[in-house]
């Protein structure tokens, strides 16, 4: 069965300087694998390289088994570090977005869009500006217009990284219950290893740059997880030393 995503022996430089060198990395179908790794490291270039926003200098990178650039736009759904809302649009306009980009008509991609909106916790919010919104409910509204296309294969940039502590804890537990009812292959960079170990069913630690994967942590504990299970700690302990190292 073809990998829904794999980097072989993937390199990419800026002129001078190595972002990536080699790296090897492979998923399975409905996997959650988690990227961590210091500040520098090349995690959101990784990701780029996946969405088919650059291409590697040297490697191939394989999304459903198809290496071209337009090809790999095709399958993923890219969700960056900022929301990126737009502010004259209101929640349901913005999450109706990705499917107008699609060829969607207005009309028919807010149609579409709007019974997802109990589901994600943001009933009655539809026709609120974002400007309105908290952060954690911008968060839901950019990750229902990254899912809204059905493209298999998700790519998540610390989705959660500008957010205050609790409101962290609780969209990560909203992400966990999402992706039990929504099942996809998930590449989520992070630099939270706790966030990492909680969402993940795998860890892929990257090297100070230029990034190589340096370590991967398989996280075989049951959903929902805890941060104060033995076991959770023991994953979180072993993560932390192999970025130490």
């Amino acid at each position: 069965m073809t990998e829904p995503l794999s980097l072989s022996n993937v390199t990419r430089r800026y002129r001078d300087v190595t972002a990536l060198a080699g790296v090897e990395l492979g998923m399975r179908a409905g996997e959650v694998l988690a990227v961590v790794g210091p500040s520098g490291c090349g995690k959101s270039t990784l990701l780029e390289l996946v969405a088919g926003l650059q291409e590697p200098d040297e490697g191939v990178v394989s999304v459903l088994g198809v290496n071209g650039a337009a090809e790999r736009r095709a399958s993923c759904a890219y969700m960056p570090q900022r929301d990126l809302l737009l502010p004259w649009r209101d929640a349901l306009g913005n999450a109706a977005l990705a499917l107008e980009c699609q060829g969607v008509g207005r009309a028919e991609a807010r149609r579409r869009a709007a019974p997802l909106f109990e589901r994600f916790g943001l009933a009655e919010f539809e026709h609120v500006r974002p400007a309105q919104l908290s952060g954690g409910m911008r968060q839901r509204v950019a990750f229902l217009r990254t899912l809204l296309p059905g493209r298999p294969v998700l790519l998540l940039d610390e989705p959660f990284g500008a957010l205050d502590s609790i409101t962290r804890t609780s969209m990560q537990e909203w992400l966990a219950e999402t992706l039990a009812q929504e099942p996809r292959t998930v590449l989520l960079v992070t630099h939270d290893v706790e966030e990492a170990v909680y969402l993940a069913d795998r860890v892929a630690v990257l090297s100070p740059r230029p990034g190589r994967v340096v370590a991967e942590v398989a996280v075989d504990l049951p959903r929902p997880r805890t941060a104060t299970d033995p076991a959770f700690v023991e994953l979180r302990r072993e993560t932390q030393e192999a970025l130490r190292a």
